[in-house]
């Protein structure tokens, strides 16, 4: 699944290719997604995009009368191609932009969302969200007051969308290790110490991902259609029995909540 690098890189993909532009009509070949899309975005007809922003996993077009939300599940992905690309099988929305380009959404599982709101602060998608790991608001001090008493294990706690949204299973893994803890430790047994090193390491493996142009793993492609390259530098994601290549010792998994989790039981106490 895309995780909030992918989403982000693709962010920045599609910006200059939308803003300034206006979307001139809207092609749904397919509109069973994970939910069906919205009537909203069939309607579409010469509206200018005002922005393109992001909120967790969510991208947001702002357009004068509202905002298209689009998910991209497990499997899907954007890209920026000229008008006259003919569509494939999974190619399931297009937006027709006034340079001559389409932003086109392709997703073989169709877990994928396009929704449409007049009012972001009343989407139901978006309700309840915490807040974003690179803002201000996400800091040593929140998590830690936030976590007291928390027995929930911390690999767990920390990809809760409700504590901080974004931190997938990916990230939560990495940046545990960069910090030097445990997944399967109670958040409440964290140290004010040990949080400060934690909110600090997430943030700077998520802007090294973004800066990589996220992780490629089965199916993320960035916008121009070239793949991510932060996978090359995964500490411990998906390299169980493979020696750590921090200590050497070999790198162990677990399932935790239904995922599965990636740690050096040498290195991470």
């Amino acid at each position: 699944m895309p995780e909030l690098p992918e989403v982000e890189t693709s962010r920045r993909g599609i910006e200059p290719y939308l803003v300034g532009h206006s979307i001139q009509y809207a092609i749904v070949r397919n509109s069973r997604l994970r939910w069906p899309v919205s009537d909203e975005i069939l309607a579409l007809s010469d509206q200018p995009v005002l922005s393109v922003q992001r909120r967790a996993k969510y991208l947001l077009l702002e357009l004068p009368k509202g905002w298209i939300i689009i998910h991209l599940g497990m499997s899907g992905s954007l890209r920026i191609l000229p008008e006259e690309t003919e569509a494939e099988k999974h190619d399931h929305v297009d937006l027709v932009i006034s340079n001559g380009k389409i932003l086109r959404y392709t997703d073989p599982r169709r877990f994928g969302a396009w929704l449409w709101t007049s009012d972001l602060t009343t989407s139901n998608v978006l309700a309840h969200l915490g807040p974003e790991p690179l803002s201000d608001e996400f800091s040593a001090s929140y998590l830690f007051n936030l976590s007291r008493n928390k027995r929930t294990l911390v690999k767990q706690w920390i990809m809760d969308n409700k504590v901080v949204v974004g931190v997938g299973n990916i990230y939560a893994s990495e940046s545990l290790f960069v910090a030097g803890i445990s997944p399967d430790r109670p958040a409440g047994s964290l140290t004010e110490a040990e949080v400060g090193l934690f909110v600090a390491t997430i943030k700077m493996v998520l802007l090294r991902s973004i800066e990589q142009g996220g992780t490629t793993l089965r199916d993320f492609l960035q916008s121009d259609g070239k793949p991510g390259y932060f996978a090359q530098e995964l500490q411990v994601y998906g390299r169980a029995g493979e020696p750590c290549r921090r200590c050497g010792h070999l790198i162990e998994s677990a399932k935790h909540g239904q995922r599965s989790t990636f740690f050096c039981r040498h290195c991470q106490h």
